[in-house]
């Protein structure tokens, strides 16, 4: 696994290390297994459609730095704020342990990845929420890390680029968690204020307290397929207001067509689309 408390720059070999995580779920090496459509295909195959079920069309979890290697230029990735690590500022029950066991299983300090780049030759600062990592919850450092990325795009002007993953705030930090809603947008909005262009990227899933804040504050809000987006899940809703949601509800198929995504994006096309973006916002 990469490690976050050293600087990092390509060439690395993310896919080789993102094909490990998919495949070692499987006991045999040569094949993946689609969790959707429980059809089996060469692991070569998910590798050349970017982690994408070849036969159902299901999008798999990726690594931020995966999803880093796929949009950037070879050689100008350079990580922002690597040292920062997961803390405990409530001393919630067993919360250091499940911290512990996180960073073990996913390599990772915490679930944002932030870093500077280039696409096409522009500068750009990236912000990646890693769904592996408690479901990329919202917690302080995550906050804090947001906050410092978008604080350098503001003062390096700079496109921003947010990949949003996660499951709202996280509860093990309480208040400290919700605070960086606030903290977060106000950021954003400093930064919009400067006249940066803020490209939102939503992908599955993107829940809560991030779709309160800064993942909602794009000036070009971009999703995957089939991705969830919304604050509450579909069956607390549901739950709520003692009613059948329609088909496909919170979607980002559905969120397209009722004005709330400008555009979903193939992670096959993920490159092209941000470069056009950037380059018709140059002038």
């Amino acid at each position: 696994m990469v490690s976050l408390t050293n600087t990092i720059s390509f060439p690395i070999d993310f896919r080789k290390d993102i094909d490990e995580e998919i495949v070692k779920k499987d006991k045999e090496p040569v094949f993946v297994t689609c969790k959707t459509c429980k059809r089996r295909s060469l692991k070569k195959d998910w590798k050349d459609n970017y982690y994408v079920c070849p036969n159902c069309g299901k999008y798999s979890t990726i690594s931020a730095y995966y999803r880093l290697s796929l949009i950037l230029d070879p050689r100008s990735f350079k990580e922002l704020n690597a040292n920062m690590k997961a803390s405990d500022p409530m001393e919630f029950p067993e919360y250091k342990e499940k911290l512990q066991k996180q960073k073990k299983e996913t390599g990772l300090e915490e679930a944002a990845v932030t870093a500077t780049g280039k696409i096409g030759g522009h500068k750009v600062t990236v912000i990646v929420l890693d769904s592996r990592f408690f479901m990329g919850s919202m917690s302080t450092i995550v906050g804090e890390k947001v906050t410092r990325a978008v604080e350098y795009a503001t003062k390096k002007k700079t496109p921003l680029i947010i990949f949003s993953a996660s499951g709202g705030a996280r509860m093990q930090e309480g208040i400290y968690s919700l605070m960086q809603m606030a903290k977060t947008a106000a950021a954003v909005e400093e930064f919009n204020a400067s006249g940066g262009l803020y490209i939102s990227y939503l992908t599955h899933p993107t829940t809560g307290g991030v779709t309160a804040s800064f993942a909602s504050l794009g000036d070009i809000t971009l999703a995957e397929p089939g991705a969830l987006i919304g604050f509450a899940g579909p069956r607390v809703i549901e739950q709520t207001i003692h009613k059948k949601l329609p088909k496909g509800f919170q979607r980002s198929e559905y969120l397209e067509s009722h004005g709330f995504v400008d555009k979903i994006v193939p992670r096959s096309e993920m490159r092209e689309t941000l470069l056009k973006l950037i380059e018709l916002h140059q002038a």
